[in-house]
């Protein structure tokens, strides 16, 4: 028996109902044929095929525990497929002429049951137990039935025929709906396995998106709450100096300090504004792109050149995310660190690649050196880049300025 394969009841209650049903059909069919008085014979033997019907009904409904529930199926299986053989053994011939009482029609009256017994075979058990069960079903009926027959009745050649062709068309059927349902368990086995990966992908997704948004918070705050406050707490501390040296000297730096408090929380709120919108969602990439540096230039008073294509092909999501985000934190560097005077934002493309490039007039930097500790504007950038399938690329040199190029393949038109 196959293992971790317990049949549903179901499939069982169903196998019994409709036996159940056979049945009766059956016995309707006799009464046409015997003009509505089938005789005793017929209707003894309706009873005497009820019997293990009801108790093969009744065994479906049986609770056992799952060690105890293999022996069950063989024990249902055993009663569905020989009681139509031995119920016809006791009554083959003995009923009224009709055109089922003689040999043919005895094993046609039990045909549909023992197909139900096959499809339960050929569902519940393996190939090779399927080619046994056909072969021994075939053998105990030739064995049962033909001991009414005396070796030279001519009726026990009909007989023999009938079952070698039903029993070769057992054993195709059976083989034929035995290897469906291996597939569709195959199939079955591979969905359960494809949903415990999406579920892991999910969950994993999940995490990921949770500690991407978290990274996105701590860069889009690092150049305004931390650097305001470093700032403020630079002027405090010359302020705290002067205070019993020069009293003026002293309250022009509280009114910077003063100044710088109010533009750190201008920039946060902006941030935090930033960080609740969608402008990618509301405006598109393009107009996104615009209006972000826009306001920055005006902002920083900067000088700005905008050099980008009157639409751009459908993006995937992540890579229109990414795009904007890495164009968003090149401009806070620009206006917090660059002491620039220009910037420029460019997009090309190019057959199927896409390029991003940021470039500023400001003082630069060593690209080979480290990042300052709590500075993630850099590492951030290159994070978004690899995460969307891109390659970032910064070229920097003292006083010479910045270049910030984003390049991502697999674009299409």
């Amino acid at each position: 028996m196959k293992d971790n394969q317990t049949e549903p009841k179901r499939v069982f209650q169903t196998a019994a109902w409709m036996w159940g049903v056979f049945l009766v059909l059956l016995y309707l069919i006799d009464l046409i044929i015997y003009k509505g008085n089938p005789g005793k014979p017929v209707t003894i033997y309706y009873l005497v095929n009820f019997i293990p019907a009801i108790i093969f009904f009744s065994l479906t409904f049986v609770k056992v525990q799952r060690k105890i529930d293999s022996t069950l199926v063989i024990v249902k299986i055993l009663v569905i497929s020989l009681a139509p053989m031995l119920t016809n053994s006791l009554f083959d011939l003995k009923m009224p002429q009709a055109p089922l009482s003689n040999v043919e029609g005895m094993i046609l009256r039990q045909l549909p049951i023992l197909l139900i017994a096959l499809v339960l075979v050929a569902w519940h058990f393996n190939f090779v137990v399927l080619v046994a069960y056909v072969l021994i079903m075939g053998t105990l009926d030739v064995l049962i039935s033909s001991s009414t027959f005396r070796l030279s009745d001519p009726r026990l050649i009909v007989f023999l025929y009938t079952i070698l062709i039903r029993t070769v068309s057992f054993l195709v059927v059976g083989i034929f709906i035995n290897q469906l349902v291996s597939l569709l368990r195959s199939q079955q086995d591979s969905l359960k396995t494809a949903n415990a990966n999406i579920r892991h992908y999910a969950s994993t997704l999940e995490t990921l998106t949770i500690s991407r948004e978290r990274n996105r918070i701590s860069r889009e705050l690092h150049d305004t709450v931390i650097h305001s406050l470093s700032g403020l707490a630079v002027q405090l501390e010359t302020t705290k100096a002067y205070l019993d040296i020069d009293i003026q000297t002293a309250r022009n730096l509280l009114d910077q300090a003063l100044d710088s408090i109010r533009f750190g929380l201008t920039e946060t709120r902006r941030a935090l504004r930033a960080l609740r919108a969608s402008p990618l969602e509301d405006l598109g990439l393009l107009e996104a792109i615009r209006q972000a540096s826009k306001s920055a230039a005006q902002r920083a008073n900067l000088i700005l050149t905008l050099d980008l294509p009157e639409r751009l092909p459908n993006l995937p999501p992540d890579v229109e995310q990414c795009i904007f985000r890495i164009t968003q934190e090149a401009i806070e560097n620009i206006v917090h660190h660059a002491n620039a005077k220009y910037f420029a934002i460019m997009i090309q493309l190019k057959d199927t690649e896409l390029l991003l490039q940021i470039r500023d007039d400001g003082m630069g930097f060593r690209t080979n050196t480290c990042t300052p500790e709590g500075h993630f504007g850099i590492s951030g950038m290159k994070e978004r880049a690899a995460l969307a399938g891109g390659t970032l690329s910064i070229e920097s040199e003292l006083t010479a300025g910045t270049t910030v190029s984003f390049r991502t393949k697999g674009i299409e038109k």
